[in-house]
């Protein structure tokens, strides 16, 4: 279905519908009989929300707590393009009836401010199309909402920032649309980690007879300030070790970065599975992605992304990869409750985005991990190369008695053997090697 541009007509049966529909869904109190003057001030205020007072006018217009609602069921100017112009945008489905008191209390409280605006209110108010609205709002992880009034004056501002950076040439729209979607994955999961594990854990009701939900209000206003403050200084934080990364490389590096990459990976965790109890899994999982998030962090590489029972990390050259991998070992294996574990490690060209990395390099370490012997670290030899080239590892024994510096591993050599969708390769043995 296409999202409709502001100057087109609807038929008078179509905005019936899309109004009503709204109508039913407002959670403020909207109901069929309100008047039909929104509707008429909406169509006169232009996109950027009224010529006299901006987004205000339309604020005030579609609504807040007081406002009766902009559902009239059998009126309109065939025309106005109405609601239902903008119902085709963020889709057909609005949320559930009956929400939940406190949930909505909550939502408040989080956002700031009261819902106000359908998707079609918002866009307008902000000055862009419902097509781009509907795209932000997408590519940030929501689901369509339809015509109900479920929007902020943030979620306004929001689309007004990332538009404003596509007309100002900072951005290119595609661009403004990677921006919305990787804030969106991300923050999502930040934001279902911290519910989890504040919501269920710190939430108990601490006296006989209250309630979860009861809790939860104000614990949510004590660390909301908090959490938020804290998140702006580690993104300030990332972004200036990611800018400082990038204004040191050259040219050359912009466009082909070549990096160490790194698999570890849980040995045996699907049998674990079967065997552990849910709690037990979760525990062991949780102790295997903070070590090893803790072991990449602080011997200078990034952690990509964590699955389960297994990590991938990037390392800006070999030497650094080398010492996570091996320091990954030497850590696990010395925790009883912790499975045996394997490295794979490849150098070369990858491709960046969104945060994830890609290309034969990634696939290759992915394969040597798979691969590896238990509590071992496999290395491709363009891993091999880079740590002998750079004095941190010899290729043969015979380099050892030659030379005057003290080499920090040792490499050795493993049988060729297909690798699927790779060929042949011969990967390294990785270890430390022995003062």
């Amino acid at each position: 279905m296409r999202a409709a541009s502001d100057g087109d007509a609807a038929p008078a049966d179509a905005r019936r519908d899309a109004s009503g529909d709204a109508a039913g869904q407002e959670p403020e109190g909207a109901g069929p009989d309100s008047p039909r003057a929104e509707s008429d001030a909406e169509a006169e205020a232009g996109p950027a929300g009224g010529s006299d007072g901006g987004p205000g006018d339309a604020a005030g217009q579609s609504g807040g707590p007081d406002d009766p609602g902009s559902g009239d069921s059998g009126s309109g100017d065939p025309g106005d393009p109405g609601e239902a112009e903008g119902g085709e945008g963020f889709g057909e489905s609005g949320p559930e009836r009956g929400e939940h008191p406190l949930a909505l209390r909550l939502e408040q409280l989080i956002l700031g401010a009261p819902r106000r605006y359908t998707p079609f209110q918002a866009a307008r108010t902000a000055g862009v199309s419902m097509d781009l609205a509907s795209r932000f709002w997408r590519a940030m992880g929501f689901a369509d909402i339809g015509q109900a009034r479920a929007l902020t004056e943030a979620d306004v501002l929001a689309l007004r920032r990332l538009a404003g950076l596509v007309e100002a040439g900072l951005l290119s729209e595609s661009m403004a649309i990677q921006v919305a979607r990787s804030t969106g994955q991300t923050t999502a999961r930040l934001a279902d980690w911290q519910t989890d594990s504040f919501l269920e854990g710190l939430t108990e009701p601490p006296e006989p007879g209250m309630t979860r939900a009861e809790v939860a209000y104000p614990l949510v206003e004590l660390l909301l300030p908090e959490l938020e403050e804290f998140l702006i200084y580690v993104w300030r934080r990332q972004v200036a070790a990611a800018t400082s990364r990038v204004v040191q490389s050259d040219d050359e590096e912009a466009v082909d970065r070549r990096l160490a990459v790194g698999f570890a990976d849980l040995v045996g965790f699907t049998r674990l599975t079967r065997r552990l109890e849910e709690e037990e899994l979760g525990e062991l999982v949780e102790a295997f992605e903070t070590t090893a998030a803790d072991q990449v962090a602080a011997y200078g590489g990034r952690l990509i992304k964590t699955l389960g029972d297994e990590v991938l990390f990037v390392a800006d050259d070999p030497g650094t990869a080398a010492e996570i991998g091996i320091r990954l070992i030497e850590t696990l294996t010395g925790d009883e409750t912790m499975p045996a574990l394997r490295v794979g490690m490849a150098f070369g060209t990858v491709t960046t985005r969104m945060g994830d990395v890609f290309g034969t390099t990634v696939n290759l370490a992915s394969r040597l991990t798979s691969i590896a012997p238990r509590d071992a670290v496999l290395v491709d030899g363009d891993f091999a190369e880079a740590l002998g080239a750079a004095g941190e590892a010899p290729l043969s024994e015979a380099d050892v008695d030659a030379a005057s510096e003290k080499y920090r591993f040792a490499l050795q050599p493993m049988w060729r053997r297909p690798v699927r969708g790779l060929g042949v390769v011969e990967p390294w043995l990785l270890s430390r090697r022995e003062s």
